[in-house]
């Protein structure tokens, strides 16, 4: 098995991030530390630090140029970060050492990693965004098809009180749709270009690097933080913690389908399942199953990242190197759970049957509270709340329907208390009323 299935050519089905996988390999960042490069030459030499002739080679050389990642290993072997690698082989391949002399003036190895990150973030996040659409759209459908759809709700794993399929599917979106309403200030907030010099002092970066980082930031389509944040690692973090909820959210699908569909319950069909090896019978929930997996591997990771937040002084090599160990395999995650989560949320549908099966099989006992605040219209609470409870117990002792008992002691009941579609609350308004906050995006 390799270090990470994402890597694997055999397990990278099962855990395919699409698009954003790719954002994450080696000639991926190089190239994006290469284009900070060019847009820093050109800021500069727009501000007279260097010569415009100078820029306009280091800019053209950035889009042309071709860095072999192997070729850098032992550069960053020893000096603990890719940059300086980078910068030596790209200035060989420059061939123009009369330019290449001002490639990376002034600039620090984590002005131009970080902020090449930031350029693959940008993509990455409006992968994301892309998926939660769909994934949302998929399922305020279902939400709104299958508001009235009675199933019965649990609680502690037992059977509560009925509520809809369409509210339950709706349980499933709000924290989705927060959080893609999350992503324009997540993107204003933590998408910034990074430029402060060596220790965060800018001093070898003109006259007005303040201008100068401003630049940057437009030239690259980036904010500006208006500071160094070189120690300061809240935009990772916030970027870390928001994918952490999207993955926590689509984990609380796969395990509620994990359950859903397992055997005797059956009650929600996937687009498809997984085999056995040796049990032909078995249509396993894949899918969900990953969902879960890559929720509880996204959760260690941030809570590494979150740890490695603490960096010493003006910059700390062991935070900064953490960060490279988790944050691309969180985004990856991440990225990975939406492509399942899409999948499911465009093939799933529920089994109405079942869902139906499980009410009836209850023997009305699924109604108990209904009966009890029925009674207690009658009678004090407390009173109706133990004749509730005897009815309940003589239910089952003697195997019969508790609306024949019920009606039976007490003739004078609503008429429509046993009646599962009116007793689900107001769980089809909220699988209606998600399903409209997903329209009103």
């Amino acid at each position: 098995m390799p270090a990470t299935p994402f890597d694997s050519l055999h397990l990278s089905a099962l855990f395919t991030t699409g698009d954003t996988g790719r954002l994450f390999s080696d000639s991926a960042e190089i190239r994006a530390m290469m284009l900070v490069h060019g847009s820093l030459a050109l800021a500069q030499a727009d501000a007279g630090v260097i010569p415009m002739e100078s820029a306009k080679a280091i800019q053209r050389a950035s889009l042309e140029l071709q860095i072999d990642p192997a070729g850098l290993a032992a550069s960053c072997g020893q000096n603990g970060v890719t940059v300086p690698g980078l910068v030596d082989s790209f200035r060989k391949n420059l061939q123009a050492p009369e330019h290449g002399q001002y490639l990376h003036w002034g600039a620090t190895s984590q002005d131009i990693q970080d902020t090449g990150l930031m350029l693959r973030m940008k993509r990455a996040l409006g992968q994301m965004q892309d998926n939660l659409r769909a994934i949302l759209a998929a399922l305020a459908a279902l939400a709104d098809q299958h508001a009235e759809t009675p199933m019965a709700a649990r609680s502690y794993g037992q059977h509560a009180t009925p509520t809809s399929f369409g509210a339950m599917v709706a349980s499933w979106g709000w924290p989705l749709l927060d959080a893609l309403q999350a992503v324009p200030d997540l993107r204003r907030d933590t998408l910034l270009v990074s430029l402060a010099g060596a220790s965060g002092t800018a001093s070898e970066l003109g006259p007005d690097p303040a201008a100068l980082r401003a630049a940057l930031a437009e030239k690259l389509g980036l904010g500006d933080p208006g500071r160094s944040w070189h120690s300061d690692r809240t935009p990772i973090l916030k970027q870390a913690d928001w994918m952490t909820r999207v993955s926590m959210a689509l984990g609380k699908l796969g395990e509620d389908l994990i359950l859903a569909t397992q055997s005797g319950q059956s009650e929600i069909t996937l687009g498809g399942a997984g085999g056995s090896s040796t049990m032909p019978q078995k249509q396993n929930p894949v899918g969900p199953s990953a969902l879960v997996a890559l929720a509880r591997h996204v959760q260690g990771l941030n809570a590494t990242l979150q740890g490695a937040g603490l960096h010493r002084q003006q910059r700390d090599g062991a935070a900064w190197f953490t960060e490279w160990l988790t944050f691309p395999q969180l985004v990856q995650s991440t990225a990975s759970a939406l492509t399942h989560g899409k999948t499911l949320a465009e093939g799933m549908h529920p089994n109405t049957d079942a869902m139906q099966r499980a009410l009836d099989n209850t023997g009305g006992l699924i109604l108990a509270e209904a009966l009890s605040f029925a009674l207690a219209a009658k009678m004090p609470r407390p009173q109706a709340q133990a004749a509730a409870k005897a009815l309940c117990l003589e239910a089952r002792e003697k195997g019969l329907p508790l609306a024949d008992l019920s009606r039976a002691a007490h003739p004078d009941l609503p008429a429509d208390l046993f009646e599962m579609e009116r007793q689900m609350g107001i769980a089809p308004d909220e699988a209606r009323n998600f399903a409209a906050a997903v329209r009103a995006l």
